[in-house]
């Protein structure tokens, strides 16, 4: 079975580095993926994660587009209930411009961070209840065909940046169906609704001018080593920091410093079946058996394309696993 093969770079901050050191990795991935044949690469928007250095994802993705030469870069994504829909028109107008027929545009509902990070951000506890509304004028700004009588985005206007819609609910399936985009779920760790999901994408999907039958991406953990060792000890990595990451604020624990050990308390006083849940879609280990694990995801949701999320603790396991997928797992044209 063959899908096409793209990224979710997360920008991640390790033990003892800085965004600096994060963004020198980002731009080695995308250039190794580049090189590899994958589809694109995607940066989400994060808020208030120590962990995580890809908040101002139209900034990341322009530094990442000026040293890279063909691969598509995105956002997967940006969280829109966060901003005004024509500013986001007019950063995504930007990139289009510098980098053509390269760029997309993920758009999410969620906050990107807690309740405090929200009231920061200064967003209304209600904006993602216009989120339909909100796509459906970020589409017109990028079209051409603006739904606010004489305001265009300058630039973005008739840019057509590719939307996609993403999510992890039946929320975003039935919009991306009922508006004719993309979808992509999740499931990297938000696996509970993902058949579902990507079934009502499917059954409701009403073509449009982007797209004339349904495409459903679907996110996946990727730790491909040369060991099975070597990835178990990765994995074991991604547990605790996901711990850390979900339960440790509540124990005055953030950021990527936090001890093995209390992490492994972490674990032990609850957290773990959570932990493990988000990781229901993870392939971890050799070549053969990464491959094997993806056919099967792919055997699951029959997805277009996957998108994979290299979740290893350090930079240079990540360059490792997307090399070894990519020379093992056939990507599609």
């Amino acid at each position: 079975m063959r899908a096409r093969l793209s990224i979710l770079d997360l920008a991640p901050v390790g033990r003892g580095e800085t965004a600096s050191d994060s963004f020198g990795a980002s731009v080695a991935l995308a250039r190794r993926a580049e090189e590899l044949g994958y589809e694109r690469v995607w940066y989400a928007e994060h808020h208030n994660i120590p962990t995580i250095a890809s908040s101002a994802t139209s900034v990341l993705i322009a530094h990442v587009g000026a040293q890279t030469r063909t691969i598509r870069l995105g956002a997967g994504g940006v969280m829109l209930p966060n901003h005004a829909p024509l500013l986001i028109a007019e950063q995504f107008g930007t990139l289009a411009a510098m980098y053509p027929d390269r760029i997309d545009l993920g758009l999410g509902r969620a906050p990107g961070g807690d309740q405090s990070t929200m009231h920061a951000l200064r967003r209304d506890p209600h904006s993602a209840d216009t989120f339909p509304e909100d796509v459906l004028e970020l589409q017109g700004y990028l079209t051409g065909n603006s739904v606010i009588p004489g305001v265009a985005a300058i630039p973005g206007q008739g840019s057509n940046v590719p939307l996609y819609i993403l999510g992890s609910s039946l929320f975003g399936a039935r919009l991306a169906a009922a508006l004719g985009l993309p979808y992509a779920f999740a499931s990297h760790f938000a696996p509970a609704a993902l058949q579902p999901a990507l079934a009502a994408c499917r059954a409701e999907f009403r073509p449009s001018e982007q797209l004339d039958r349904p495409y459903a991406m679907a996110g996946v953990n990727v730790l491909a080593a040369d060991t099975t060792a070597a990835a178990e000890a990765q994995l074991k990595s991604v547990r605790r920091a996901r711990a850390v990451g979900q339960f440790g604020r509540q124990f005055g624990l953030v950021g990527p410093d936090v001890s093995d050990e209390r992490a492994d308390e972490i674990l032990a006083g609850g957290a773990a079946p959570h932990v493990d849940e988000t990781l229901t879609h993870t392939a971890a280990g050799t070549p053969d058996h990464v491959r094997d694990s993806l056919d099967r995801f792919l055997g699951l949701t029959n997805a277009d394309e996957l998108i994979t999320v290299h979740p290893a603790p350090t930079a240079e396991d990540r360059l490792h696993s997307i090399t070894l997928l990519a020379h093992d797992f056939r990507i599609a044209a």
